[in-house]
């Protein structure tokens, strides 16, 4: 039998997309610059003209499910960081809004084999999310230090005597299978009806 563990180590080879939700980007851009302060700490080059970070801005957290998803069946990312900030106001979109995130991306990781980090802050309060954000702690630091750990676990995993095939799906059979891009030429779906699709 064998231990298999992610390391923060040997981090040269990995490659990152950091994927943030532009809506109350006061608390994301915070989030964004804690994970790039963990990612350079720890020896990723997180310069967005460098080979290992990829940014993609997208309108606000609802959107982040399905721009992970496009990058993750890429093929090219070790791991993908959701950043977004979602604060309750005084109507019920704050929940449907957090439980589709949440649920969109918990989807893609499950589907793609790619670790997708949820950095995604869910807060009843401005305060609570600045806390969050640097004021008390910066939760973006956590959510590079997840990714780095996952990264480097998935590496293992997929070279450890082929326990875990890149893009198979895990069933008890190591058969692969890449999910369909969607059409760049057709506006995207609603993101509860692509999980719909998708089964």
């Amino acid at each position: 039998m064998a231990v298999f563990e992610g390391t923060f180590t040997q981090t040269e080879p990995l490659r990152f997309a950091i994927v943030i939700g532009r809506f109350n980007d006061l608390i994301t851009t915070k989030l964004l610059e804690g994970c790039q302060d963990c990612l350079k700490r720890h020896g990723v080059d997180p310069n967005p003209h460098g080979t290992q970070v990829d940014y993609v801005w997208v309108p606000g957290s609802f959107e982040v499910p399905l721009v992970a998803r496009q990058l993750a069946l890429a093929n090219r990312y070790d791991a993908i960081i959701c950043l977004g900030a979602i604060i309750r106001g005084q109507t019920p979109h704050f929940d449907y809004v957090a439980a589709e995130v949440s649920k969109g991306i918990a989807n893609v990781g499950l589907q793609t084999g790619v670790p997708i980090i949820f950095g995604i802050v869910t807060t009843d309060t401005m305060q609570q999310a600045l806390e969050r954000a640097g004021i008390k702690s910066n939760k973006g630091w956590d959510y590079a230090m997840n990714a780095l750990e996952m990264a480097s676990l998935m590496r293992q995993l997929r070279s450890g005597d082929g326990i875990v095939p890149q893009n198979s799906q895990v069933s008890g059979t190591t058969s692969t299978q890449t999910l369909p891009a969607a059409p760049s030429n057709t506006l995207a779906p609603s993101l509860h009806k692509e999980q719909e699709r998708l089964g």
